[in-house]
């Protein structure tokens, strides 16, 4: 199975689910690092509901025309920074000693990705509310053990809890439009 990260217009980063796997975990070591604004928690619960182990294998991935870039020009030229910055951090290999494996083609992925976010107009977005979350749904919540941001309350733990300790008692609820 494929997970789509693209444009929305064709330029896609299409993974297999270990590629996908690694791209999410990769931008969560960033993303928890550098969230600090109320957008940033917004894209952070967006990276952190792209988990395999709860929303099932090959059917995670969006669009960039489906996140709420902001209403002002500097607005979403702040915003798409960030995730420039996010993209950038990880590719520097932020903390991927703690991932247990080495993740050869990630610097390939990100710097594909990276690619399509600075192609993409934010201006054109059409954002979807169940895709991104709204203002009020940005992640609240960190995972203790691996110092990452979750999708609580969706579900308990992070990528890497459901990755090394299955799922039992991990789920919350679904996500719901409008988070």
């Amino acid at each position: 199975m494929v997970c789509v990260f693209g444009d929305g217009s064709g330029r896609d980063l299409d993974l297999s689910n270990g590629g996908t796997t690694v791209l999410v975990e990769v931008l969560t070591l960033a993303v928890a690092e550098l969230a600090r604004e109320p957008w940033h928690f917004r894209f952070a619960m967006l990276v952190a509901t792209q988990d395999q182990s709860i929303m099932g294998r090959g059917v995670v991935g969006f669009h960039l025309t489906e996140i709420d870039w902001g209403t002002t020009g500097a607005a979403r030229g702040a915003n798409q920074r960030f995730v420039l910055d996010v993209i950038a951090l990880a590719a520097a290999r932020h903390r991927w000693r703690e991932l247990r494996y080495d993740p050869p083609h990630a610097p390939a992925y990100l710097a594909a990705y990276a690619e399509i976010v600075r192609g993409f107009d934010p201006a054109t977005a059409r954002p979807d509310p169940e895709v991104f979350p709204g203002p009020d749904g940005g992640a609240v919540a960190s995972c203790a053990r691996h110092r990452v941001l979750t999708a609580w309350p969706h579900w308990d733990g992070c990528v890497f809890c459901h990755r090394t300790q299955g799922l039992a008692g991990t789920l919350n609820r679904a996500p719901a439009p409008g988070w």
